[in-house]
């Protein structure tokens, strides 16, 4: 195979993957062996690209929300002391995550553009001859390199 079709069929393998295929079926589709997709998978971060894909903000926050929801339920339900006192502190700590997805730009916020942009990008590959599987390649080194950086220095985008 040729490094140009296999840079397409890598990136065509990364799109599917990330929309929920799993790996035998891509590889089925696209003539790759399990372990290249395994060995692309791995290197390439696909699972933590796919599970943050899959969990937005607004999600993070219900859930949030419902474990607030069932604590003091379970509280009130229990009538322990020891529980009741330790209620303060634990929705504290859970309003103050809260309140941090509300209003920072996260790592979640930065893999959701990415991810469209990706998509995007890739669309126009197919109309543009200058969207060349390199270029593309190249977006996707910094956009991870980006993402590495901020999940290892957390804070505003």
């Amino acid at each position: 195979m040729k490094k140009e079709e296999t840079e397409r069929k890598k990136m065509l393998a990364r799109s599917l993957y990330l929309s929920g295929s799993d790996l035998t079926s891509i590889g089925e589709e696209l003539g790759v062996s399990r372990q290249t997709l395994s060995r692309w998978c791995n290197d390439g971060n696909w699972r933590e690209a796919r599970a943050a894909k899959n969990i937005t903000r607004p999600e993070l926050v219900n859930k949030l929300l419902l474990t607030i929801d069932n604590l003091i339920d379970s509280v009130n339900q229990s009538e322990d002391p020891t529980l009741i006192g330790s209620l303060a502190d634990k929705l504290s700590k859970l309003s103050a995550t809260i309140e941090k997805l509300d209003k920072k730009a996260n790592v979640v916020d930065a893999i959701e553009v990415f991810m469209a942009f990706n998509r995007w990008i890739q669309d126009q590959a197919c109309y543009d001859p200058e969207i060349t599987p390199e270029l593309i390649k190249a977006i996707n080194k910094y956009q991870n390199k980006f993402l590495m950086e901020r999940m290892a220095s957390p804070g505003e985008l």
